[in-house]
């Protein structure tokens, strides 16, 4: 259908495979092989039948292992390689941040730097004035903006990238590790960027060892094992097998991810739906009331945040709203425990099958630990389609 959007990204069974050059008889079969037209006899296999696609608006993190492929599928997706089997097809501009200090000549100073990618992005002499004192203001590095990058750490390379993109906000933003380089101001000051970024419409694929970015960040995540698609789907679901992948290496034991008995720093003890405490389904009337009951724990008794939203059964986001947001304080029922009472006032949603999930989330609001689903079925007699009823009236 014409009216559809399109994928930004569309990774079509693609592989990468290295000819083995161990050796000088292992380069010349290879050069043999290729001379050919061949696969090398001996080779190494990176990536295998790597098939997704990324539309307008996902954040996708990619995580796995060291070795495990993600670097080079971001370098396949943004041309860097060409892939050994399969395709690539891209639409619109990427904004990428790959390996520290990528694009950025040595010899240049910062600002003849940002001359130069701005130039990459079409932005033209009279929109950089524009943005350079928003760039400056963003990297903050001060008077090394005019000195040589080679001078630079990585950190300032990174402030200094991320700056850029930043102001040049493009439809997709494709990073590797950057969120783990530079002080922890810069990088709060990152994720609130990517943040806003994505909940205005960009596009976001983020390759991370860190899983509070991924699952802070993201919606959806792809783990890659050993070159090939492990797992895909909803970003709690998928970054929780992983940690019980990594936990069974660690035991040499199956860890069954079980998030109801897992341990957090800021973890959710109990949830109560409208006087309900089992975890059954449960069944509200649209356009009536309803209360939402959290008790949360805090290893360090600092105050946590709880999030509450409402998501439709196919994973569509349709309300959410956080205690910070609010400024709620919640009443503190001891040493590490504290209790927050949400009241929905006739809820608008629609008829149908909905999700009430919860959130734990650090005292900053910055950090999610843990993540509960509730299964709703809103019921009534709206013939209204979509997902919220709207007051209205016809004149």
């Amino acid at each position: 259908m014409s009216g559809l959007p399109l994928p930004l990204v569309e990774v079509n069974h693609i592989s990468k495979r290295y000819p083995v050059l161990a050796n000088s008889s292992d380069r010349l079969s290879a050069l043999w092989d290729m001379l050919r037209g061949r696969t090398p006899t001996r080779h190494t296999t990176v990536l295998s039948d790597i098939n997704f696609k990324v539309m307008p608006g996902c954040s996708i993190g990619i995580i796995g292992e060291n070795g495990a492929g993600k670097s080079t599928l971001l370098k396949l997706i943004t041309r860097v390689l060409t892939p050994s089997d399969g395709d690539v097809v891209t639409r619109g501009a990427i904004g990428a941040l790959l390996e520290l200090g990528a694009g950025f000549h040595p010899e240049y100073s910062g600002r003849e730097n940002v001359r130069l990618s701005a130039a990459l992005y079409g932005i033209g002499d009279a929109e950089l004035k524009e943005k350079m004192a928003q760039i400056e203001e963003f990297a903050d590095i001060g008077r090394y903006i005019d000195e040589p990058t080679k001078h630079y750490s990585s950190g300032m390379i990174v402030r200094l990238g991320f700056a850029i993109i930043a102001a040049v906000r493009p439809p997709l933003l494709i990073t590797d590790e950057v969120l783990g380089v530079g002080d922890e101001s810069f990088q709060k000051k990152c994720s609130r960027w990517i943040d806003d970024y994505v909940n205005s419409g960009g596009t976001l694929l983020l390759v991370s060892h860190s899983m509070y970015h991924v699952q802070k960040l993201c919606r959806e995540a792809i783990w890659l094992h050993h070159g090939e698609i492990e797992m895909q789907g909803d970003v709690f679901t998928v970054t929780q097998h992983y940690l019980a992948w990594h936990e069974s290496r660690r035991t040499g034991e199956e860890v069954v991810p079980d998030l109801t008995k897992a341990i957090f720093d800021y973890g959710i003890e109990k949830i109560i739906y409208n006087n309900a405490v089992d975890d059954s389904a449960l069944t509200a009337e649209s356009g009536a009331d309803y209360t939402v009951e959290v008790v949360l724990t805090s290893l360090d008794d600092s105050m946590p945040v709880v999030l509450v939203g409402w998501v439709r059964e196919d994973g569509t986001p349709v309300y959410g709203i956080s205690s910070e947001m609010d400024a709620a304080v919640p009443e503190k029922l001891g040493p590490g425990r504290y209790r927050y009472r949400l009241c929905f006032t006739k809820i608008g949603i629609l008829p149908g099958r909905y999700k009430l999930r919860v959130h734990s989330l650090d005292s900053q609001g910055l950090r999610l630990f843990q993540t509960i689903d509730r299964h709703v079925t809103i019921t009534g007699q709206s013939r209204a389609s979509g997902l919220v009823f709207m007051p209205h009236s016809w004149e």
